[in-house]
């Protein structure tokens, strides 16, 4: 796909941007995920990089008080896409991030040549679809449009949920890397638009019908239990294959700064405060 070019193009040039600015600072601290010997502020400092909704979220408003408890002092750096964040991670300016899933981080690894890894799967949210010009599933009419992510494992996991509704078959092998290449049976001829998935909820007026991951949902003021006309089920794979996980650069697994962060994320209080502050939209996995 076209698209997967241009996201390693704009990861090396997003990557000789951080690594320009990290030489054009005056700091003294490093931020390489605890390498080098930096100042104190460095050692308990621990930078993640979150898309704002829900990560950036949870991890100000949840995690930075229980790790504050134990010595640290958490910055939470805000992206707004897909790429920045794991960018970000490879070229040691930040200590982690969290905003994906594994196979997304997985497919990165492969198109970059990268080594960043999980270390906790912390929460799940459920992928659904949203009314544009048709207000149900019912109403969508022949070669209506629908707007999928534009990302790999992202457009999968939109074309599932449209199996799942019987709105189109895949190929039986086509799983988590289904492509509209894959689709076998489309009895509405429904065509697809394909954009960043930040940017798809904004193609709603656009459109028959949206598949939007639940983050983007929030922040575009949809409630994913109200407004969702279909969601994943919660009783399939997708709670365990999309779970939203915290990554390291490789190596990084085991260093203070990571197992304070995994054992903060991983909390009673964290699990509390999803459930009571999401609606449903985000669910604890640990």
């Amino acid at each position: 796909m076209t698209t997967n070019v241009s996201r390693r193009d704009f990861a090396k040039i997003a990557g000789l941007g951080a690594a320009a600015t990290a030489l054009a600072g005056l700091g003294l601290a490093s931020c390489s995920g605890g390498q080098g010997g930096g100042a104190a502020q460095s050692d308990t400092r621990i930078k993640v990089a979150a898309s704002p909704t829900p990560h950036a979220q949870i991890l100000t408003e949840a995690i930075a008080p229980l790790l504050k408890d134990k010595g640290f002092t958490l910055k939470v750096d805000e992206f707004n896409d897909y790429v920045q964040p794991n960018v970000a991670v490879q070229e040691g300016d930040e200590d982690a991030n969290y905003f994906q899933h594994t196979p997304y981080l997985d497919n990165y690894n492969e198109e970059n040549k990268t080594s960043i890894v999980s270390v906790v799967a912390v929460h799940y949210e459920p992928f659904g679809l949203y009314a544009g010009k048709r207000k149900s599933l019912a109403e969508l009419a022949d070669g209506d449009t629908v707007a999928v992510p534009s990302d790999a494992t992202n457009e999968a996991r939109a074309l599932l949920l449209l199996q799942q509704e019987g709105l189109l078959k895949l190929r039986a092998d086509a799983g988590v890397k289904a492509t509209v290449r894959d689709i076998v049976e489309n009895p509405k001829n429904l065509q697809f638009k394909e954009l960043e998935a930040a940017l798809v909820p904004r193609a709603l007026q656009d459109v028959a019908i949206a598949a939007i991951n639940a983050n983007f949902a929030i922040e575009a003021g949809l409630s994913v239990s109200k407004d969702a006309l279909a969601r994943e089920s919660a009783s399939g794979t997708a709670a365990t294959t999309y779970a939203n996980i915290i990554a390291v650069n490789a190596g990084q697994e085991n260093s203070e700064k990571t197992k304070a962060l995994v054992a903060a994320a991983t909390s009673p209080e964290v699990r509390d405060y999803i459930n009571r502050t999401f609606d449903g939209a985000v669910l604890p996995i640990f």
